[in-house]
């Protein structure tokens, strides 16, 4: 009998703020724009869209379409939704 896989949900893993930092600095040092915006997405999700969209002053439909996979969100969303989401970002020398 075939077992049926049930599909990856990120989300689900990232249930503390520390995940959620762990996770995005790993998406942050592999350096994919088109990665960063997926992740955010899954944080997103994690934390509750509604209220994440809420938190960075957009509509909920204008939060799922900025992190659509294939999506070029602008600068400022982004940083509207990492705010949203409770985290920072910090510089260091490479």
């Amino acid at each position: 009998m075939a077992r049926k896989r049930l599909p990856f949900d990120m989300a689900a893993h990232l249930d503390s703020p520390a995940a959620i930092a762990e996770y995005l600095n790993q998406v942050l040092a592999d350096g994919d724009t088109d990665e960063l915006v997926r992740a955010l997405g899954h944080v997103a999700k994690a934390r509750g869209m509604t209220q994440v969209a809420k938190d960075a002053g957009l509509g909920r439909e204008s939060l799922y379409k900025a992190l659509a996979p294939g999506a070029k969100p602008r600068a400022e969303t982004l940083f509207k939704v990492i705010r949203a989401v409770g985290v920072q970002l910090h510089a260091g020398a490479a």
